[in-house]
């Protein structure tokens, strides 16, 4: 199977081309912020892929150091925030092209490896898509999250996770009364995310805090999940790291 055309995207660029999610809805405000906050790492090295020839998929990546996950120790890989292939274009070898552009440019920067947060549930990567390109866990934690890494150099060190999941939701003022949503810019999906949690804390007559993560540093020191850069807590326990629908937020909140 022929190897598909990968168009990079640039700040020059990224107007015209966008960036695969929310093509429909440039003028909404979860696109809007997400184009300023890809802006706004093109200088901290991230870059993204797209699948071209009528193909549907992307992958984004950035240096460790600058990672949107809750991950430390991670300064020598490229970290992988997104990886997407959808519809008709599954099945395809996609994937493949867009993980091994990965690995040739941290080769090419002098990274000793690629390195990935994946999850069992929703919004991120499934371990075993990883795992058949040669990756392997060095990290786990509940529920259901690892670290994976493709070492260039079989010496590098291992990432791990931030942790003090718990202690970071016991340091919510007030106990995290009522909801209290962390977010961030990194998925443009997490806008309407934010909104649909306001929403439900505005009709049930509940306080709403919301803790806007504005560099991966603070991703790092607040985030209560692994995935780092959203989260959904309910008096002090967390909810979900994930969007959740209207219905499955109310389910969750014991309606």
């Amino acid at each position: 199977m022929s190897r598909p055309e990968l168009i990079t995207v640039t700040p020059e660029t990224v107007e015209k081309t966008g960036f695969f999610c929310k093509m429909s809805a440039r003028k909404e405000a979860g696109y809007q912020r997400k184009l300023a906050w890809l802006k706004a790492r093109f200088d901290e090295g991230l870059q993204m892929r797209l699948l071209g020839d009528g193909e549907r998929g992307f992958i984004e990546f950035i240096p460790g150091d600058f990672a949107w996950r809750a991950i430390r120790k991670a300064g020598d890989y490229l970290v992988i925030h997104c990886l997407w292939v959808v519809g008709r274009s599954k099945g395809k070898g996609h994937s493949t092209a867009l993980i091994e552009e990965a690995l040739a440019v941290a080769k090419a920067g002098g990274f000793k490896g690629v390195a990935a947060v994946t999850s069992s549930g929703n919004w991120l990567i499934d371990a075993g898509i990883l795992a058949r390109h040669g990756f392997e866990s060095v990290a786990s934690t509940a529920p259901g999250f690892d670290i994976m890494v493709h070492k260039l150099d079989p010496e590098a060190p291992d990432p791990v996770f931030c942790g003090g999941w718990r202690k970071k939701l016991e340091a919510l003022p007030g106990g995290g009364r009522g909801l209290t949503v962390f977010r961030s810019d990194q998925c443009p999906y997490l806008d309407n995310a934010v909104r649909i949690v306001a929403d439900y804390a505005a009709d049930n007559g509940l306080a709403l805090r919301e803790i806007e993560m504005t560099s991966a540093k603070e991703v790092r020191r607040l985030s209560p999940t692994p995935y780092g850069v959203f989260a959904i807590v309910k008096d002090g326990e967390l909810l979900a790291y994930h969007y959740l629908s209207p219905k499955e937020l109310a389910k969750r909140c014991g309606q």
